[in-house]
């Protein structure tokens, strides 16, 4: 946090150090990216991304989508635009607040980016990923997770209607966001996530989209149930 020398934000602890929060998937030679924040270039040259099939938003706040103009990086590279998939209200809002790349200017070196309209419960796919849109809610802003396959993800949401629910029973793996472990309008806090992780029943959950609110890594490990850890930058893990 800018400003701040709380003891996480002053920790030596690699794991305290916390970004803007986004996920990168590869199944066989696929490559996508869940959100595209303001820390996109620095997240994408550490861990030597070095190209994307496909962008994922889950909605249109600036820290899940003002990484767009870096775009052209693969732009540049592989000679391709990249597609986006957003709800319809996402897209318009990139259409607008991006309108120097969606505004039909010939400058040559625009992010080339091709925008595609996406609605949960309704499947689409990605060369050979098969990814199902789910509703969540973000205090009032509707919100969309990703399933795919086992494995699912669930960030900015305070609350997951039912019909969503029944869509992430028999998971391998859940990641869903825990901001502080005080409460919170917009964002499920530490007790309200563990409440649902208990409900749904994944085989392992990782909580994403952490503050320095929550407390240092090693810390709230010791408060966490079997099967559920705490995310941090440059974490992998396999699914099957």
């Amino acid at each position: 946090m800018i400003g701040c020398h709380c003891e996480v934000c002053t920790s030596h602890d690699s794991r305290d150090r916390r970004l803007r929060t986004s996920l990168h998937i590869e199944v066989g030679s696929t490559s996508i990216i869940i959100d595209i924040g303001p820390d996109f270039r620095q997240q994408v040259l550490t861990h030597q991304i070095r190209d994307i099939d496909a962008i994922l938003i889950t909605h249109h706040h600036a820290d899940h989508t003002s990484g767009i103009d870096e775009i052209r990086g693969y732009n540049f590279t592989h000679r391709k635009a990249v597609p986006f998939y957003a709800e319809e209200y996402v897209c318009t809002d990139l259409q607008e607040r991006f309108g120097y790349i969606f505004g039909g200017g010939e400058y040559p070196s625009l992010p080339q980016i091709s925008l595609n309209k996406i609605a949960p419960g309704k499947m689409f796919s990605v060369r050979e990923l098969d990814i199902e849109p789910l509703r969540a809610m973000h205090g009032s802003l509707p919100v969309l997770g990703f399933r795919l396959g086992s494995f699912a993800y669930i960030t900015d949401a305070n609350s997951i209607p039912f019909e969503s629910i029944q869509r992430l029973t028999g998971l391998d793996y859940l990641i869903i966001n825990a901001l502080r472990q005080k409460s919170h309008h917009a964002h499920f806090s530490l007790e309200e996530s563990l409440q649902m992780i208990s409900s749904l029943k994944p085989r392992q959950t990782y909580l994403t989209h952490i503050s320095h609110q929550m407390g240092k890594h090693a810390d709230v490990s010791k408060l966490l149930p079997e099967g559920v850890e705490l995310a941090y930058d440059g974490l992998i893990f396999f699914s099957p």
